[in-house]
C-alpha cells in the first residue's frame, strides 16, 4: 500500500495555480454550466466550443488509428502502438467528462493516453461510449463492455503482436474511473476469454451519494472545475429516472454497493487530489475495496485539482512523465498476471 497523510483543507484554502491554469479552469467552468441546461439537456454547440477534436496520427513513438465496432451508436475506440517492439501490457482507457462531455479525440484525453503508450510503456485503447443526457445509465457500461467483448474476441486482428493478453489494466478518470469500476465488476462476472484483467488505474474516480460528504461542504468556489451543483446536474443526466445518488451507479460503496468480495477483483490504484471536492468519495473507496477483501493502493497529490493530469502547466503533469507516471509504472510492473 503506498498511502501519503491526510492534509485537511481549510474551507478559504485555495489550491495554489499559475495564472494560466486558473484562466482555463475558469473558463471552462464557465462554458460548462452554462452548457447544463437547468432543463436537464446539454447545449452541445457550446461545449463544442472548447472541445478540440483532434485526429489519430503517427509519430515517432506512438502511432494512433480509430477502430469502429458499432456505427450506429457512434461506439469506437482509438488504440495507441508504442514504438516498441518488446511484449508490453494492455491500458484499456475510459474518459472522463461526467458522463455528458468529451471523447478520446479530445485532446485532453488523446494527450494523457499518448503520454501512457509512451511513458510506461503500453498498448493504449481509449474507448469511446453514449453520453446523456441522451443517453442514460446503463447506456455507456454496456458500451464499455462491448468494447471490451470487441477487443477480446478480435485480439489477434485488432491489436499489435507485441500485446500481452496476462498483463490487460482497466483505467479511467473521473467519470471514466467510475465506468472502469463498472467493466471491472462485470468482467468478473462474465469471464473473458482472452484477455486477463489484473489491474485497474482508478484516477480521481467519480462516485457520489445522498449525503453531502466533508470535503464537497469545504472545497467550494473558483479553481476547482467540479462543484456540487455541476455534479448533481451530472448524476441527475447520467442515472436512470426516478433514482437517487444513493443509486449503485453513483455511491458504489454505499447502501445499494454490489457486494465484490467474492470475485476476483483486480488490484486498483486509486489516485486522490487534495483540493477535489469528490475526494472524499474517492478515499470511501479506496477503503470499501480493502474492507472486501481486495488489494488497493492509495495516492495523494495534497496541492491538484480535478483534472490536474490534462494541465501541462502543473508539476504533477503528465501522468506519463512525473510522480503519477512513476506511480502507475510501479503498479504496472508489479502486478503480476494470472495463471
Amino acid at each position: 500500500m503506498i498511502l501519503e497523510k491526510p492534509r485537511h483543507h481549510g474551507k478559504h484554502e485555495r489550491p495554489a495555480l499559475p495564472w494560466a491554469v486558473r484562466l482555463v479552469v475558469s473558463m471552462v467552468s464557465t462554458v460548462v454550466d452554462n452548457a447544463c441546461r437547468p432543463n436537464g439537456t446539454v447545449n452541445r454547440r457550446l461545449i463544442h466550443f472548447l472541445d478540440y477534436q483532434t485526429p489519430p496520427i503517427s509519430t515517432t513513438s506512438v502511432s494512433s488509428t480509430d477502430i469502429s465496432i458499432d456505427a450506429t451508436r457512434n461506439l469506437w475506440i482509438r488504440l495507441y502502438s508504442p514504438s516498441n517492439n518488446q511484449l508490453l501490457p494492455v491500458l484499456i482507457f475510459f474518459h472522463g467528462g461526467g458522463f455528458s462531455f468529451l471523447s478520446p479525440a479530445s485532446l485532453a484525453f488523446d494527450m494523457v493516453c499518448r503520454n501512457f503508450a509512451t511513458n510506461l510503456p503500453a498498448i493504449g485503447i481509449s474507448v469511446n461510449y453514449r453520453l446523456a443526457p441522451e443517453h442514460r445509465y446503463p447506456s455507456q457500461c454496456h458500451d464499455g463492455f462491448d468494447a471490451l467483448n470487441f477487443i477480446d474476441e478480435n485480439w489477434a486482428t485488432v491489436l499489435p503482436k507485441n500485446a500481452d493478453p496476462a498483463r490487460c489494466f482497466f483505467a479511467g478518470d473521473s467519470a471514466g474511473a467510475n465506468l472502469a469500476h463498472h467493466e471491472a465488476v462485470q468482467a468478473c462476472r462474465t469471464k473473458l476469454h482472452t484477455m486477463k484483467m489484473i489491474g485497474l488505474i482508478s484516477i480521481q474516480p467519480f462516485f457520489g451519494g445522498e449525503e453531502r460528504s466533508q470535503s464537497e461542504m469545504q472545497l467550494v468556489g473558483s479553481g476547482l472545475l467540479v462543484s456540487v451543483p455541476l455534479t448533481d446536474w451530472c448524476w441527475n443526466a447520467y442515472l436512470p429516472l426516478g433514482s437517487n445518488r444513493d443509486h449503485e451507479a453513483a455511491n458504489v460503496s454505499g447502501p445499494n454497493a454490489d457486494d465484490i468480495s467474492g470475485l476476483d477483483f483486480p488490484a486498483t490504484m486509486v489516485v486522490v487530489g487534495g483540493f477535489d471536492p469528490l475526494k472524499d468519495w474517492q478515499r470511501r473507496y479506496y477503503e470499501w475495496l480493502l474492507k472486501s477483501g481486495k488489494e488497493a493502493r492509495l495516492i495523494e497529490y495534497h496541492n491538484m485539482i480535478h483534472a490536474f493530469y490534462t494541465f501541462p502547466l502543473l508539476p504533477d503533469f503528465p501522468l506519463g512523465c512525473a510522480n503519477q507516471g512513476v506511480h502507475c509504472q510501479v503498479f504496472i510492473q508489479s502486478s503480476k498476471p494470472q495463471i
